[in-house]
């Protein structure tokens, strides 16, 4: 019975090491959501003007201007870094790691000029598993609602 806990405890632990410090590769993770092709599992969320699972307004904002709001937002989040891009790019891609284990999400983002300001296209996806229980969702909609509280929407 100990050695049996004993084994669950390092599994846990190992786990929990494996998942926080897997490598982001840029070259992976860093896809425009314009083109992004979403995968047929639950796992992911896509917000752009078209083909996607919803559209953000346009903002009467600069593009860089909503870029830099949509980096304070994302970089406001817990346990969130940029791996590529940045705001001055107006395409930046994140990872988000879950507050247990540890699990990276990918969430790349595309400001776009539009007539009467900008607009955002997102694509949130999980690394792992093939269902996320809507959080990749949950996330866009949260930081729509944050831009929406700073530019107005």
């Amino acid at each position: 019975m100990i050695y049996a806990l004993v084994l669950l405890v390092l599994a846990v632990v190992g786990g929990g090491l494996y998942f926080r410090n897997v490598p982001d590769d840029p070259g992976t993770w860093h896809v425009d959501p314009l083109t992004a092709v979403k995968p047929d599992t639950p796992n992911a969320a896509l917000i752009r003007p078209e083909g996607g699972d919803s559209a953000a307004p346009v903002y009467e904002a600069t593009p860089e201007a909503l870029a830099e709001a949509l980096d304070a937002v994302a970089m406001a989040e817990p346990r969130t870094k940029r791996i590529a891009g940045g705001p001055e790019d107006l395409w930046t891609t994140y990872v988000q790691r879950s507050a247990a284990w540890g699990f990276p999400d990918y969430i790349s983002v595309k400001v776009i000029a539009a007539e009467g300001g900008a607009t955002w296209a997102a694509f949130s996806r999980a690394r792992y598993g093939s269902d996320d229980l809507g959080v990749n969702g949950e996330r866009l909609e949260r930081w729509q609602a944050a831009l929406e509280a700073r530019l107005g929407g």
